[in-house]
């Protein structure tokens, strides 16, 4: 049985991440409050706006941007939502 968390993201207890998604105090401060769900939204999310933007993820200033947009998508805060889409609740 997989360990659960409160996720920050989608308001309700749910399975954790196993392991921190990125290295360092982000990627703990993430498995502790973002669930595998919402991990797994903002992974699909993340692509679409790394592909709609053409984003260079060598560029250090491509790379806080997102890293941005991730933090405003977990707090549910208004994020960027690439054209054409619309997000489901």
């Amino acid at each position: 049985m997989s360990k659960k968390i409160y996720c920050k993201k989608l308001n309700k207890d749910l399975p954790a991440l196993v392991v921190p998604p990125m290295p360092g105090p982000k990627g703990i401060e993430i498995m502790n409050s973002i669930s595998e769900e919402a991990w797994e939204m903002w992974k699909s999310h993340q692509t679409t706006l790394i592909n709609e933007k053409h984003l260079d993820m060598s560029d250090p200033e491509n790379r806080n941007w997102l890293q941005g947009q991730m933090d405003k998508f977990f707090n549910n805060e208004n994020y960027e939502i690439a054209a054409g889409f619309k997000e489901l609740d």
